[in-house]
């Protein structure tokens, strides 16, 4: 038989209504940072998009043309207005488009971090059991 933790239920006023039974399992469970943090870091991962992307010297517009000639001018040596050294130049080392920022997240690995932050919450009294949420009215003074 598995073990059962007993909490209390309030009803809409606040006042105890009864107590429920909960499964140790989920909500005893050891307080497991990692799994936790690994979770949600591969949730905020697998939320990104991936699509940034930047042009290259080559896949800029423009720029062909020899911007002056090589010698007499006085100035500097260019070969094209599109290096990335010009305003309006490619980017040298930007980011491609459609990286993959997807990590596989193991059901179990999701299980017991669920487990691990009800648990804590629990702990913690952040979590209270209400016997009916149902209002006569959807008015902000019911609530």
């Amino acid at each position: 038989m598995e073990a059962k933790i007993s909490k209390k239920i309030y009803d809409k006023n606040g006042v105890e209504a009864g107590s429920i039974e909960l499964p140790a399992k989920v909500f005893a469970a050891k307080w497991r940072s990692d799994l936790v943090h690994q979770v949600v870091e591969g949730m905020r991962s697998n939320k990104r998009a991936g699509t940034a992307d930047t042009k290259d010297r080559g896949e800029v517009r423009g720029g062909g043309r020899k911007p002056w000639k090589q010698k007499g001018t006085g100035r500097a040596r260019h070969g094209s207005s599109r290096s990335p050294i010009w305003v309006g130049g490619g980017v040298t080392h930007g980011p491609l488009a459609e990286k993959n920022y997807k990590r596989k997240i193991s059901k179990k690995m999701r299980a017991q971090a669920l487990f691990s932050v009800l648990s804590r919450k629990l702990k913690d009294n952040e979590i209270i059991f209400v016997d009916s949420l149902a209002l006569t009215d959807i008015k902000t003074k019911q609530a």
